[in-house]
């Protein structure tokens, strides 16, 4: 113990510091969520999300471009649709002109060094807002929902997408599209699943770049609970029984302690949603001045990468060069 040994002495010099700690993960273990809309020439700032917008297929190839560059591994696209297509099931969700149908070949030809992840859900389609069919006004019927989920699956894959991501938080969701995807010979296709997706305050930049709040009651009676932890770990324990190739814990930065403990009994590789509003208030922070964005998107990242995250999905990983890079 002191004074013979004295802890300073590691961490006294940069290169020690390097030495001894943790490098902060690669480009290639990220996923930029991006919002892609139907049309050309489109490109929407979202206010709530400075340095995000909504985009046409054409202009997102375009901002691809440097991202592909600084070797980020995936984009995972979030589809949008004209209001005057939706309806109480989404249809336009699994509509083979939809967004996200068109947008998955071009990134795909374009940049095939692209891992291409598509979210599987219907709320941004349905003129309700939830995630699946309605009954009794808000309660969204379970059973019902697998089956529109299933065709939101099935026509992203065949599309060419190389990982489905339902995040409607459905019992049963993963096995139905597993079985979906199998059925139309799509056996190669990802599943990751947003196993354990909380009813978290922290979706509200997300809600409008997305235009999917619910226009009645909210989604606590599907989404996990975030003072029931024990049924929101089962979550992810089903899901890995039901054939997820994937987890995921979402929020990232204030359940750190769900991915620790997932990271634990889960031999499964295990990724975390970095979300809209942890990403948008670091951005308030740094510009009112009270703190550097710099240093607190590396310090939340390597929070992230401490409790065991292996694949981080994060509005930051377009701005991977300037803000991650050593």
């Amino acid at each position: 113990m002191f004074p013979e040994v004295r802890l300073r002495r590691l961490r006294r010099t940069e290169g020690l510091r390097n030495m001894f700690g943790q490098p902060l993960p690669g480009p290639e273990k990220f996923i930029w969520p991006v919002f892609v809309r139907e049309g050309t020439g489109v490109e929407e700032p979202i206010d709530a999300m400075p340095g995000q917008s909504r985009m046409s297929a054409d202009v997102l190839l375009k901002k691809l471009e440097p991202v592909a560059e600084s070797g980020v591994g995936g984009v995972l696209l979030f589809g949008l649709t004209d209001p005057s297509k939706k309806d109480s099931r989404g249809s336009e969700a699994w509509s083979e002109t939809g967004a996200v149908q068109q947008a998955v070949p071009l990134i795909k030809k374009e940049f095939p060094q692209l891992t291409v992840f598509t979210d599987v859900c219907l709320c941004a389609y349905t003129d309700h807002g939830h995630c699946g069919a309605l009954h009794a006004g808000t309660e969204v019927k379970n059973d019902e929902t697998l089956g529109l989920l299933q065709k939101v699956a099935v026509s992203h894959a065949v599309a060419g997408a190389d990982c489905v991501a339902p995040s409607a938080m459905m019992d049963g969701q993963i096995l139905a599209i597993r079985e979906a995807l199998d059925e139309n010979d799509l056996t190669d296709t990802l599943l990751m699943s947003y196993s354990t997706k909380f009813a978290s305050s922290m979706y509200g930049p997300f809600r409008e770049a997305e235009q999917s709040a619910p226009g009645k009651g909210d989604r606590q009676g599907y989404q996990a609970s975030y003072g029931d932890l024990r049924t929101a770990l089962r979550e992810s324990e089903f899901d890995e029984d039901e054939g997820a190739d994937i987890l995921m814990v979402k929020p990232a930065l204030m359940y750190l302690d769900v991915i620790t403990r997932l990271r634990e009994t889960t031999d499964l590789p295990l990724a975390a949603y970095n979300v809209s509003g942890e990403y948008s208030m670091l951005i308030a922070q740094a510009e009112r001045g009270w703190g550097d964005l710099r240093a607190m998107v590396r310090e939340n990242i390597a929070a992230m990468q401490r409790a065991g995250t292996d694949i981080f999905i994060s509005y930051w990983a377009n701005r991977y060069a300037e803000l991650l890079a050593r």
